[in-house]
């Protein structure tokens, strides 16, 4: 999405589950090429929660293109672009986190609440039911989510037009607190990565 003062001047959506380096890049083009790079004057870009690959892929495409444009690259919490957390409403937003465990988290007033922490099952289901009448979602797909088969957790894409919309409500701390922190996935864990058998 491309956006200024007058509003968005230009935005492309597209869904992938895995194949994210794959699909980032045909619509990032067709936006860049409705304004000339040297207008751009900063990158905002979702840190997650997310898919190790796919977060990782989108902050690497968007310190690409500050790098060519010379602006900054600021990182803001994917779950701030929640459409349910939009105008301001408070949202709870979960994910599976494998393994047998859960993220969990809070959205209010477009600002985190309660940054994404993990929990086990117990957990998951105390803060769900605490939730009373704040939409719970998720960002994952049902086919590929880990959640419990009694539990109904709506799916929700996040938007960048939302993430734009939660730095133009950030304050002058919060934006100053992103824009300190180099960007980088906000990994809940070290992936899991299986080490190759050394060979004697």
């Amino acid at each position: 999405m491309l956006a200024g003062p007058d509003g968005v001047r230009a935005e492309r959506e597209f869904c992938s589950d895995r194949s994210h380096n794959a699909m980032l890049f045909g619509p990032l083009g067709e936006v860049l090429r409705e304004v000339p790079l040297g207008e751009i004057g900063l990158v905002l870009v979702g840190s997650g929660p997310g898919s190790y690959s796919g977060t990782r892929v989108g902050i690497a495409a968007a310190q690409g293109v500050a790098l060519a444009t010379g602006c900054p690259v600021v990182a803001v919490p994917s779950i701030l672009a929640a459409p349910s957390a939009a105008e301001g409403a408070s949202c709870r937003v979960v994910g599976d986190a494998r393994r047998g465990s859960f993220w969990i988290s809070l959205v209010k007033n477009n600002q985190v609440e309660i940054a994404p922490e993990l929990t086990d099952e117990d957990g998951l289901r105390r803060f769900l039911a605490e939730a009373g009448d704040e939409p719970v979602v998720t960002f994952e797909a049902g086919a590929r989510n880990g959640f419990p088969a009694d539990l109904s957790i709506a799916r929700e894409t996040p938007a960048a037009k939302l993430l734009w919309q939660a730095w133009q409500h950030a304050d002058a701390a919060e934006r100053e607190r992103w824009t300190a922190e180099a960007p980088q996935p906000l990994y809940l864990r070290p992936p899991h990565i299986t080490e190759a058998k050394k060979k004697f």
